[in-house]
């Protein structure tokens, strides 16, 4: 693809080719270990990211911390083998970004983030000219009686002013996680840069040429669904929904992140917030809320949860005034008891 833009931090390690020819937190269906046992989980291919099996992938993921059901396994597993993206979409708090993080971890690899807004284009996505750096050089050469004008052009538009921005810097290293995070908040006409670039992993800078990623980047597109995204974009990638797990798939993960909270409190603050999803709230609590909350409580030195403490500590787990009334007028010490937490 090519960008016009003359106009991002230090590049990657230099993994480019240049050409100048130019659980998750996600819910499971019951988990019963339903990915079946591959051979290449004990022997996987040498350099092979995926681990051999969506089963071994599996299994690193949740070392780092990460649960993940069978859907999302295959998923990511498909994603590492084909060098594909993949467009991870549901409520914001469901671990789609989380996930990321743990792909980064598990092929040892930096995470690159591009945190999308509206308004956002190339010169923040892709890459950017110094041109402070520019100036104070076009200064010096002048100084210097430099006046070979193609000279000058050529060193004031050499690698060396060029600033990456996270595309690029993802293009550029070898191995890496590119994250691109809340497309949703993007214009239409990002997302179409956006699809150029993944189709081709590779950008044509004018006065460089063309510079293309030796291996593709592991990519993680997250949407909270605040519009949709076109069809191009999807059809680029392979799809996975992120719902709000059940009762037990999120006591689990809390207390995999939130080890110093007793079983009791996690159990409690897990039921709560399981009840409050299904009022009709402004905003219902996620994943990332329901961790937060127990370790709030895990600061204010609390073993477990009754009425009176949920409502004092409501602002960690809900974030909306309207939300936090519903909350008050439940009757939070029944909750508790028939949960029976």
């Amino acid at each position: 693809m090519s960008a016009s833009t003359r106009r991002s931090p230090a590049a990657g390690s230099g993994g480019a080719q240049r050409d100048t020819g130019g659980g998750s937190t996600d819910p499971p269906a019951r988990d019963t270990g339903a990915v079946p046992t591959d051979p290449r989980d004990v022997h996987p291919a040498p350099g092979d990211p995926s681990g051999g099996s969506p089963s071994a992938l599996r299994a690193r993921l949740e070392e780092t911390g990460y649960l993940v059901d069978d859907g999302l396994a295959i998923a990511c597993f498909l994603a590492l083998k084909l060098h594909r993206p993949l467009f991870c979409e549901g409520d914001a708090g469901a671990g789609k970004t989380s996930l990321a993080s743990a792909l980064a971890q598990v092929l040892g690899a930096p995470l690159i983030r591009l945190q999308c807004y509206e308004g956002i284009d190339a010169a923040q996505a892709l890459y950017d000219w110094d041109f402070p750096r520019q100036l104070l050089h076009l200064r010096a050469a002048e100084a210097a009686g430099v006046t070979e004008a193609d000279r000058l052009e050529s060193e004031l538009y050499s690698r060396r002013f060029l600033i990456a921005r996270p595309l690029l810097q993802a293009l550029e290293t070898h191995p890496s996680v590119l994250l691109v995070d809340e497309v949703d908040r993007a214009d239409d006409e990002f997302e179409a840069f956006l699809l150029e670039l993944l189709s081709e992993y590779a950008v044509t800078i004018p006065e460089l040429g063309t510079l293309r990623a030796e291996s593709p980047p592991v990519v993680v597109v997250t949407s909270n669904r605040t519009r949709e995204v076109h069809d191009a974009l999807k059809r680029r990638c392979l799809y996975h929904w992120f719902d709000h797990p059940g009762f037990e798939r999120e006591l689990a993960i809390v207390r995999r992140r939130q080890p110093q909270v007793t079983e009791r409190l996690a159990a409690q603050v897990t039921a709560v917030v399981q009840t409050l999803r299904g009022q009709d709230l402004v905003k219902p609590p996620g994943v990332a809320e329901t961790i937060d909350w127990a370790e709030a409580l895990d600061a204010l030195g609390a073993s477990e949860l009754d009425a009176e403490l949920a409502v004092a500590t409501l602002g960690s787990v809900l974030k909306y005034r309207e939300d936090a009334e519903r909350a008050r007028g439940l009757d939070l010490t029944t909750i508790l008891a028939g949960r029976g937490v």
